[in-house]
């Protein structure tokens, strides 16, 4: 009697903590945000892990890279096979725990990495932080990027059980709550984020002095775990400067990462210097006055820093993979059917994306 009763009583405790536990998970699934409309940044880490082909190229970094660089242009006009693991405001040690990241399932011949955010040296904004780092699967790499990145008054268990963090979202829930609570659209082209609207570069200010252009020993530090992890693994590190006019990008940080590249023989690229060798057009190629570039300038800049690629560091042309060429087959139709999409809003006088 006493054997059965204990038998159903480790029963009953059993699947009390299932359905408390799966109870948690649903809720944690429910408060969490969504970022299908609005904000979609905080989307975008997670769509690398639905990719089904590895890459040759892989690019890191902010939004100077995720708005400025089609995969699509590189593929239609190379044969680049390409994704960029982009986020935003996305600090250097997220970046080089990203290429990490990357490395667990696939090696690129080529990473490329934007440079502004050598500007930062500590953590910024939590909003941010989570953008990057919610999408990301949890590995070691995921464990020290939430590590680097928390601020003081941040808590990793935060980010283990997000529960803990979002239990209060309850009054902003909405309809995107319930309709993505167990799947996710995409929001980016490869890493893209498409906007094909303009607004001209005008009245650009001046840039405020600073008191000090030096960039710091953290971001230094990580820049070199970069170069070290990609000599590692026999992986090409690209430095580049996206043509973004702000936030301004200093001639004084610009001498430090020519001495940077110089003394360790990496290639680096400013696309600010030379706009007009791309056909760059600040009055028609970008949609926000000159933070970043439209499709348009997109895909200008992608023509231009396809041919390096594919000439300089010899990225292979894949075009002649059936099984490769047909998934870009697929990712090029999702691509010029949401063009269609945004011309044809904007036409009618509409914001290009929904709200």
């Amino acid at each position: 009697m006493k054997k059965g009763f204990s038998i159903k009583a480790l029963a009953c405790g059993l699947i009390s903590v299932v359905l408390i536990v799966a109870g948690l998970w649903f809720l944690q699934r429910l408060l969490m945000p969504k970022y299908m409309h609005g904000i979609v940044e905080g989307a975008m880490t997670a769509e690398f892990y639905q990719e089904t082909m590895n890459h040759d190229v892989v690019f890191v970094g902010d939004c100077e890279l995720y708005e400025n660089i089609s995969p699509i242009t590189l593929w239609r006009e190379y044969g680049i096979n390409s994704y960029i693991r982009g986020s935003a405001q996305q600090l250097i040690w997220q970046s080089y725990y990203l290429m990490e990241d990357t490395l667990r399932y696939e090696k690129p011949q080529a990473f490329v990495f934007n440079v502004l955010s050598l500007k930062y040296d500590t953590p910024q904004k939590e909003t941010y932080n989570r953008m990057t780092l919610d999408g990301m699967r949890w590995s070691g790499s995921k464990v020290d990027a939430v590590r680097a990145s928390m601020l003081p008054e941040e808590s990793f268990a935060d980010y283990v059980f997000p529960i803990l963090r979002y239990h209060s979202r309850w009054q902003e829930l909405n309809a995107d709550d319930v309709n993505y609570l167990f799947r996710r659209d995409k929001v980016t082209h490869s890493g893209y984020y498409m906007r094909v609207d303009v607004r001209p570069a005008e009245n650009i200010p001046d840039p405020r002095p600073l008191g000090d252009y030096d960039f710091g020993e953290n971001a230094w530090s990580y820049l070199d775990k970069m170069r070290v992890l990609c000599e590692e693994n026999g992986v090409q590190l690209i430095l580049v400067k996206a043509p973004s006019l702000m936030p301004h990008w200093y001639d004084e940080w610009e001498a430090q990462v020519e001495d940077y590249a110089a003394r360790y023989s990496l290639p680096y690229y400013n696309f600010l210097e030379d706009p007009d060798s791309y056909g760059l057009d600040y009055m028609t190629d970008t949609y926000d006055a000159g933070l970043h570039l439209n499709l348009a300038g997109a895909e200008k800049l992608s023509v231009y820093f396809g041919r390096i690629l594919s000439e300089d560091f010899l990225v292979p042309d894949r075009r002649s993979d059936a099984q490769i060429a047909a998934i870009w087959e697929e990712k090029a139709a999702a691509y010029d059917a949401e063009r269609t999409a945004q011309e044809a809003r904007l036409a009618a006088g509409l914001p290009v994306k929904e709200e």
